[in-house]
């Protein structure tokens, strides 16, 4: 006899989604469904409009937010006798914008908006960065929302796109986004018709058109387009189809669990591996990590390249990705363990990009990977479209200039020491005294000032203790094996030297972050007393960030108020506030380099307890142009949601 029981997972899941629901009308998220085509022209606004006015017709409350007609009269003509609100006015740069008033469509709260264009980006002095931001206020308001978007700008599919077409697609939507619609309707036209429209007009005005159809409108884009808009609308109602079965117990082949692992670095290339990771998952139907492993290399890696890596990161929390940061000296290894610990079954890597030495020593990560993997597999995915990187992963730093100086300087005292005793001295014993500047310089500035350093010493023992005299010839070619050995001792000597000082310093990293964690907790759990509570969490935070630190609590009323600062002076305006208030409602952090109200100076995010928000706290770095790495972003959330958890044992909170 078959078991049609669904599986005791799904059903917590299930009975958990129905508790969400059950705890009111005001946590009840409005319902999303996007109009997707593959190119302009295909009639997604259309389709909405025509949707649209048939629920006017059955009684629903429908208001038009935005809705871009281009001039086509049949699309202007489906508007009559739709409300629509005026959209807000932005001035910038001396020319008048209009944008998606959000504020007034909140106040107004529709049963259904219809918001055109989802991948828009928004005028500089929107709240949002973007327009599916907008959308996804909306819907946490309890408003459904209509929406259209080309498949060319969903984020996961660009580099696909980029493949066809051979044009970057700068404008894109996370995944996250289709992912919640309840409903993605495929608006589709045979690419010949469409053509036909684009020689008639009626997708661009005449003069564009025909500029439009040679370059990006070509009638093979068109069709590899369609088909990837069908593949992907067919995955999206396979997702659908899965839900059914789950919740009704449908017997089927379900697939076998499989979890993939994607390894991410501060390179540009990363970003297409996170997309092709993300995309590979979803037709799998599997769990997927992104995983950087911080070692030795790392540290030393620039500004530049570490706002390249969190912007990596960003995107695969955006994409769904589980965000994994490790600390090790080898990479591999780190991954490896990891892998195995998660049962991770295939890996995907890129090609590697360490130095010359690293290669020599310690091999290349991949083949690491390759030969440890054991049961678990690894695929390589190359560049099959280069990029230049937009910045060096390792700069040259002031201090090089001063490690060479004073590389530089040592030799030059030695050589001077030695030209005094010369006569006492053997020239090969002069050679062993000369290698000490150079170790010393692997030592204490690093496998480049090491390799300097010998290499001026060699130049100095030739010049002055090999025959001929104050010449860099050789009349004795039995000096040349030493000059080799010369180079090769202080090369390596200084490669192991400066791993020995990275491994120290990785662990004291390490230790500061789980030291300055563990203390905060235990400090802000012992405390008694919301006051006391306050003071050490605003007084810990700024420390360790090196910023000014506010933490508001709503009153009885149901009000944000300011509870705490970390000094009296510092002043919070009315706009600071407001977003302050916006976290709180909608849950999710704003202001500075988020894609929310991003022109306030403070960051905030919500002090949650199990997705409910009790309060909101604010940090405002003192060096206002430093960016958290996603580092301290981490530690930040931990903090957090260690206040959060403080605030719990207070009925009045």
């Amino acid at each position: 006899m078959e078991d049609n029981r669904p599986d005791p997972d799904t059903l917590l899941k299930q009975l958990n989604q129905a508790e969400d629901e059950f705890a009111g009308s005001s946590r009840k998220a409005g319902r999303l469904k996007i109009f997707l085509g593959y190119s302009a022209g295909v009639g997604k606004t259309y389709s909405m409009l025509q949707e649209a006015v048939a629920g006017k017709r059955s009684g629903a409350d429908v208001v038009i937010g935005v809705v871009e007609t281009h001039g086509r009269k049949e699309t202007e003509a489906m508007l009559q006798g739709l409300e629509i609100i005026p959209e807000r006015k932005i001035e910038y740069s001396g020319i008048a914008l209009e944008e998606l008033d959000i504020d007034a469509v909140l106040k107004r709260r529709p049963a259904l908006a219809l918001i055109d264009e989802l991948a828009h980006t928004n005028a500089p002095g929107s709240r949002h960065l973007k327009r599916f931001q907008d959308v996804e206020e909306l819907l946490n308001a309890g408003i459904d929302v209509y929406t259209t978007l080309n498949v060319q700008h969903i984020e996961s599919l660009i580099d696909v796109v980029n493949q066809i077409s051979g044009v970057k697609v700068a404008e894109t939507v996370p995944d996250r986004i289709l992912e919640v619609a309840r409903e993605v309707e495929l608006v589709d036209l045979t690419p010949e018709k469409l053509l036909e429209r684009f020689k008639e007009g009626k997708v661009y005005v005449p003069k564009k058109a025909e500029q439009a159809m040679h370059q990006f409108f070509k009638k093979g884009n068109l069709l590899s387009l369609r088909e990837l808009s069908l593949h992907y609308t067919a995955r999206h109602v396979d997702d659908d189809v899965r839900d059914y079965m789950e919740k009704n117990a449908v017997a089927g082949p379900w697939p076998v669990g499989s979890r993939l692992l994607v390894s991410i670095s501060a390179s540009l290339s990363s970003r297409r591996l996170i997309r092709f990771t993300h995309r590979m998952a979803q037709d799998l139907d599997a769990e997927w990590f992104a995983v950087y492993v911080e070692s030795r290399q790392q540290l030393e890696i620039s500004e530049k390249a570490r706002l390249q890596l969190d912007k990596n990161i960003q995107l695969a929390e955006e994409l769904g990705a589980k965000v994994v940061m490790l600390n090790g000296a080898n990479v591999a290894d780190e991954i490896l363990s990891f892998a195995k610990q998660q049962q991770v079954t295939l890996i995907i890597a890129g090609p590697s990009r360490r130095t010359f030495f690293d290669r020599i020593f310690k091999g290349t990560v991949l083949s690491r990977l390759i030969n440890g993997s054991g049961n678990i597999n690894v695929l390589i995915a190359r560049d099959t479209v280069h990029e230049k990187e937009p910045q060096k992963i390792y700069d040259f730093r002031k201090r090089d200039y001063k490690a060479y100086l004073t590389s530089f300087t040592a030799v030059a005292f030695t050589v001077a020491a030695a030209l005094l005793v010369r006569s006492k001295l053997e020239p090969m014993n002069v050679a062993m005294l000369l290698l000490l500047p150079s170790i010393a310089s692997g030592i204490f500035w690093g496998i480049r000032a090491g390799l300097f350093a010998s290499l001026v010493s060699m130049a100095a023992f030739d010049f002055f203790f090999v025959p001929p005299y104050l010449t860099f010839q050789v009349a004795d070619l039995r000096f040349l094996p030493g000059f080799i050995v010369f180079i090769l001792v202080s090369v390596v000597t200084s490669y192991f030297a400066k791993s020995v000082r990275q491994e120290s310093e990785n662990y004291r990293h390490r230790e500061r972050f789980v030291y300055s964690l563990y203390s905060f907790t235990r400090a802000v759990m012992a405390a008694e007393g919301l006051d006391n509570i306050f003071a050490l969490a605003v007084k810990s935070i700024s420390e360790a960030f090196e910023s000014n630190v506010a933490i508001f609590l709503p009153d009885d009323a149901g009000k944000l108020r300011l509870k705490a600062k970390d000094k009296d002076n510092v002043l919070l305006s009315e706009s600071d506030q407001a977003v302050a208030a916006w976290v709180f409602s909608n849950g999710r952090s704003a202001g500075k380099n988020t894609g929310t109200l991003s022109s306030s100076a403070w960051f905030y995010l919500p002090l949650k307890l199990q997705e409910k928000t009790i309060g909101v706290a604010g940090i405002k770095t003192i060096n206002h142009d430093t960016a958290l790495s996603a580092e301290q972003d981490q530690l930040l959330e931990s903090f957090a949601g260690i206040v959060a958890l403080a605030l719990k044992k207070f009925p009045q909170v």
